[in-house]
């Protein structure tokens, strides 16, 4: 049986600690599973495919902080996160702006976690094959996440849709969530590439695995 690194139980913990804070705190229970059960459910994929395939200790501590970033979420509503209140208000903006910083760590954790399989698991052009097909990945995630969200808000709060998906008056919503997801995974493709590599290379020296990859 694989051993869970230190990364992941660090994950677990932050995870378990984040979701009773955010649940102590949570306004509406329905907000509070609408917002949170994505980052369960992630949370706990990566649990139990942790006996194939565990992420390196770069990638679950941005997954650590972006679960962080979804409780809070969760706790207070996007539109209503009092955090930055300060700085929305010093940039005149009319709206809160909490959901970006999330998507933009979705694209971020998304793009690594695609990253480091194609790294570890398939052969692919390092220059340019590799952030490709990393960027794609996330901002189809995105997408999809966004479909799902709206799928659900159709079915369940149709009345209440704007609402329920955060729009503060902003029609661009949307499309604004996928661009900061697609900054995200670019930051993980180009910015964090070298750290991200030694991080890889450390925990496959750990785990002693086979395979590695280039400086």
């Amino acid at each position: 049986m694989k051993r869970f690194s230190v990364a992941l139980w660090l994950l677990i913990a932050t995870a378990v600690i984040a979701g009773f804070w955010s649940f102590s705190g949570a306004k509406e229970l329905d907000v509070w599973m609408f917002e949170l059960l994505p980052g369960i459910v992630g949370v706990v994929g990566l649990v139990v495919l942790s006996s194939r395939f565990t992420f390196s200790a770069l990638t679950c501590f941005l997954i650590s902080v972006s679960f962080v970033l979804i409780a809070a979420g969760a706790r207070y509503s996007y539109a209503e996160m009092p955090l930055l209140d300060w700085l929305w208000n010093q940039l005149g903006s009319n709206r809160n702006h909490f959901d970006r910083v999330g998507h933009f760590f979705q694209g971020l954790t998304v793009g690594l976690m695609a990253r480091e399989v194609i790294i570890r698991k398939a052969t692919v052009g390092r220059r340019w094959g590799l952030p490709i097909l990393s960027i794609s990945f996330a901002l189809s995630f995105s997408a999809l996440y966004e479909l799902v969200e709206w799928w659900v808000v159709l079915l369940f709060y149709a009345q209440e849709g704007a609402e329920w998906l955060g729009l503060q008056g902003d029609e661009w919503d949307a499309h604004w969530d996928m661009s900061m997801a697609l900054a995200g995974s670019m930051t993980a493709a180009f910015a964090l590439a070298g750290l991200h590599n030694w991080s890889v290379r450390r925990w496959q020296q750990q785990c002693e695995l086979p395979r590695d990859i280039a400086a």
